[in-house]
């Protein structure tokens, strides 16, 4: 069987659609390798088997990680860019489960559930850098 397309160019970027047991961040990087897509704001939606939320601790210095299964994403936004010369996505997300509860934060990993992940990924012409600022503690966009 041939292997089904993932992503298409459109006028402005690219179109995503992931599948089942798809993770969404490492084909986000992967696209951003294969582009070279200097920068982008992405946004989705879809059916998460996994997803992974982090609430960021400035003392730690680190994100409190907290899992969630069988959800439905209502909205993903995020900025991709590059760190030492390497893909950095910069996500945040919405997401529902069966009790129609929310929970959301930012987004450590995302596991495609039954269904489908829809994603827009909007290019931009510049290259765009995250750096470490020592007063914030956190990586922080360049422009």
């Amino acid at each position: 069987m041939a292997e089904i397309q993932r992503h298409i160019p459109v006028p402005g970027g690219f179109l995503m659609v992931l599948r089942q047991g798809d993770d969404v961040l490492a084909h986000l990087e992967a696209l951003m390798r294969e582009a070279d897509i200097p920068a982008a704001s992405v946004r989705g939606f879809g059916f998460a088997g996994l997803i992974r939320f982090g609430f960021f601790d400035f003392e730690r210095r680190d994100y409190e990680p907290r899992d969630f299964r069988d959800m439905e994403v209502t909205a993903l936004l995020g900025t991709l860019a590059w760190k030492d010369g390497a893909p950095a996505i910069h996500a945040h997300a919405t997401a529902t489960g069966a009790d129609f509860n929310a929970v959301g934060g930012h987004l450590l990993a995302l596991t495609v559930g039954r269904g489908s992940f829809e994603l827009t990924i909007t290019t931009h012409d510049r290259r765009l850098e995250r750096r470490f600022e020592e007063d914030i503690g956190a990586n922080v966009l360049r422009l």
